[in-house]
């Protein structure tokens, strides 16, 4: 896939079957999407792996948040 320049400048193709490419763009997405982009992710795969993405703290308590109001 291309992905936008907005989430992603240092690639011009990532390969969403490789795990680790997977997990690399869907925390990117998760910092520097927008509503849309992250409203195209599988919400049940970014709970899964949230520990996992090694996000910032602020943004990493924003999606534990959202997931614990969502349980």
């Amino acid at each position: 896939m291309q992905p936008k320049r907005y989430i992603v400048w240092s690639k011009n193709k990532i390969d969403l079957n490789d795990s680790w490419q997977r997990k690399w763009y869907i925390k990117q997405v998760l910092t520097y999407g927008r509503s849309e982009d992250i409203a195209q992710l599988d919400w049940e795969e970014v709970r899964m792996m949230l520990d996992e993405l090694n996000l910032t703290p602020d943004i990493k308590r924003l999606w534990e948040n959202y997931f614990n109001v969502k349980r």
